[in-house]
């Protein structure tokens, strides 16, 4: 029995359990027990199993990557999903131009199921790249020519925010680390992946000599991760509050994501000292 039916199973018999005595009425202690219980299953679920497989991501998985995001974090990333940018499996070249770059960087980290002899899926992606003082300022005046309404309505906010709360000036950094796109398979979600793939992406700019980490996380449950990972918040938009000059939402995020956070994570040289701060 492999471990998803086993926990199925569990599962199953661990809610009999807690139902049966009470006829479905859930005592605060129970509720408690429960939510720990799937907590604990969700925890020990196999992220780094014998079938998968974590790897960097080189210019030669492009496609392969490009790919797993249009069926994946193109339709369900939250501000995508708010500006109508794209369609499940759809394409949108200005967004995959700024994957491309991304993983032109050679910073980037794929997890790869290897269940099936012969084949390989891609379970998650990290797309990680290098940020300078002046990129981002430089991208807000390229957006002037874009020709997609959605993908500038997205990313002007997004460098606007940046540029307003400002990184490299505050730790007085000449480069960063830049955590661009998180995304998990929707059959691979639940199993600490995305988890990993943060993880390794803090080794591998440890590795690589950076002092500072950084994410756009607009969502709640990257938000999660990346704090979850030491990552601190540096400043916040909530979306309900980015209007226009009508005073109407540009991005009508649904919930439950109700903002963006610009966080951030010190690196250190040694592993124990990652929580220390930059000053």
């Amino acid at each position: 029995m492999d471990f998803q039916s086993l926990t199925a199973k569990l599962l199953r018999h661990k809610i009999t359990e807690i139902l049966r005595p009470h006829r479905f009425q859930w005592s605060a202690k129970r509720m408690h027990h429960f939510k720990n219980l799937v907590h604990t299953l969700r925890s020990t679920s196999p992220a780094d199993s014998d079938t998968m497989e974590y790897k960097m991501i080189g210019p030669e998985h492009s496609d392969q990557v490009i790919e797993h995001l249009r069926h994946n974090f193109f339709a369900d990333e939250p501000l995508n999903k708010a500006a109508g940018l794209c369609q499940n499996g759809s394409s949108c070249a200005e967004l995959e131009d700024h994957c491309a770059e991304a993983i032109h960087h050679r910073m980037s980290v794929m997890a790869v199921d290897v269940k099936d002899a012969g084949t390989c899926k891609i379970a998650g992606v990290v797309l990680n790249g290098i940020l300078k003082p002046d990129d981002t300022a430089k991208a807000l005046e390229k957006l002037d020519s874009s020709g997609d309404a959605h993908f500038r309505k997205i990313f002007e906010m997004l460098h606007r925010h940046n540029l307003k709360h400002n990184l490299f000036e505050h730790f007085d950094v000449e480069s960063m680390f830049d955590v661009r796109i998180l995304s998990v398979d929707s059959s691979y979600r639940g199993q600490g992946i995305a988890n990993e793939l943060v993880k390794r992406s803090v080794a591998v700019a440890r590795k690589n000599g950076f002092r500072l980490m950084k994410a756009d996380a607009t969502g709640i449950f990257s938000q999660k991760i990346f704090r979850s990972n030491g990552f601190e918040v540096f400043s916040e938009q909530p979306y309900c509050k980015y209007t226009d000059e009508n005073g109407k939402v540009i991005l009508p995020v649904e919930a439950p994501h109700i903002k963006m956070q610009l966080l951030y994570k010190a690196i250190c040289g040694d592993e124990q000292d990652d929580n220390a701060k930059t000053h």
